[in-house]
Formats: structure tokens, sequence, C-alpha cells
């Protein structure tokens, strides 16, 4: 592997981080076209459909405006159909546990 002989106290170059990912996805024989962003979209996405608050994201991905990183607020709808209104439980609780029409 290319990296090995990097001094631990040096950052690496973005062209390194590149050239590291691109081998593993030769590697891990990815089919569909990735790149180092898509890596850092996809993690952003995931830790917001997890539940992070929108702005401890903006700071991990290190956007100065909150409006930077509320492009992932669009993208993540995965859990949208499984929000319950208040009205669902009100409903519930007088219908003994289930919803009638």
């Amino acid at each position: 592997m290319f990296w090995k002989g990097i001094k631990p106290e040096k950052h690496i170059s973005t062209r390194t981080v590149q050239a590291i990912f691109e081998q593993a996805s030769e590697k891990a024989k990815i089919g569909k076209e990735v790149s180092v962003h898509s890596l850092r979209h996809s993690f952003a996405t995931h830790l917001l459909e997890s539940g992070v608050d929108l702005r401890y994201i903006q700071e991990l991905l290190g956007h100065k405006s909150s409006k930077t990183t509320e492009i992932y607020t669009h993208v993540s709808n995965k859990d949208i159909g499984k929000i319950k209104s208040p009205l669902d439980n009100l409903f519930e609780k007088e219908n003994g546990g289930g919803v009638k029409g």
C-alpha cells in the first residue's frame, strides 16, 4: 500500500485520500461511481437519519453556515412516514388502541 511511511503527526493530502478511496472502492468491487465527497455526504445523511442534531453535523463537517448543512435535510426522508401525529395517539386512546375509520 502506497501510504505506508507517512508521518503520523502530518495530515495527508487531499489527493492521497482520493487515491486511498479509489483503491478501496476497486478492492470492494463497487460498481457505481463514488467519490470521497459521496462518502462525506453519506456520513452526514446517516448521522441525520440517526437523530444527530444538525448543529453537530455542521460542526463535524466544518460548515461555517448552517444553510450549507441544511442540504442534507431534504435527502433524509426515510423516517418521515414513521412520524406519528399527536392526533393519532388521541384516536388510539379513544378507540382502545386501534384507529377505526
